[in-house]
């Protein structure tokens, strides 16, 4: 397979040939608490996936990132790919990146351009990570899901995945929901996992229960121990907002006593 080039977009490839069986495509972009993105990266670090194809493409921001060597890079996407291994269910491919597209006509060709390398790859399975953003602190992060099928939400319910009317009431935005509606339309199927998360920072105790749900659909073993410690981090950051929160609140209902 040479280097693809779609309309506006480059896929450049180290490793054509990668030898899975029917694998499962992840997306973990940036977007809501970064929570798909910390999620997809943590677990290409974990399982030690191997990057095999670079995308480029002019609906990415025009700017180049700074490595901390000092070495400056194009802004992309990458992809990387994991057999599996021991008790792992799934070989896997996953899409990781530094942008989603700008606008919504590079949403659609790059999420597009990701379905035909999918089907290229023979993925049996899309499933993509991202945040639910709901505006206020969250003690125990729900994960949230939407599927291709109803199969597909009995199998993700069993696992502990939240489906709930209106939930999300705006439907998905993004990589995430354009990412499962083409696989759905494929014929591929799908599932959109979604950590709920206050959407004020990067959230990693939101990635950390999405990853949990993964363990159990990949058979995968992933340690958790340096999310925990980013989570905890973000735990000392969010009591001393919870604390401005309640004083607020104080605030606000002794001047209400002065109306009326």
């Amino acid at each position: 397979m040479r280097d693809i080039a779609f309309k506006d977009i480059t896929i450049v490839f180290e490793k054509e040939e990668l030898g899975l069986e029917a694998p499962i495509l992840l997306e973990g972009l940036p977007g809501v608490g970064n929570v798909g993105k910390l999620a997809a990266e943590h677990l290409v670090s974990e399982v030690k996936a191997e990057k095999f194809a670079s995308i480029f493409s002019k609906y990415f921001p025009p700017q180049v990132m700074v490595e901390e060597n000092g070495i400056a890079r194009l802004v992309s996407n990458e992809l990387f790919f994991h057999k599996k291994t021991g008790a792992e269910k799934h070989d896997l491919i996953v899409l990781v990146g530094d942008y989603q597209g700008l606008t919504p006509e590079g949403q659609f060709l790059l999420s597009g351009a990701m379905i035909e390398l999918a089907r290229r790859y023979n993925v049996s399975k899309v499933i993509t990570l991202g945040g639910f953003g709901v505006g206020h602190m969250v003690e125990e992060p729900r994960v949230l899901g939407a599927a291709s099928d109803l199969k597909t939400v009995e199998e993700l319910r069993e696992i502990g995945v939240t489906f709930t009317r209106g939930e999300p009431g705006s439907g998905i935005v993004g990589a995430s929901g354009l990412l499962l509606a083409f696989a759905q339309l494929s014929g591929i199927p799908g599932a959109c996992l979604m950590g709920e998360t206050s959407g004020y920072f990067v959230d990693p105790a939101s990635a950390r229960a999405l990853l949990r749900k993964l363990q159990a659909i990949l058979g995968a073993t992933i340690d958790l121990s340096k999310l925990d410690e980013k989570a905890s981090q973000i735990d000392k950051i969010t009591s001393k907002l919870r604390e401005l929160e309640q004083v607020e609140e104080k605030a606000s209902s002794e001047d209400l006593r002065y109306i009326g």
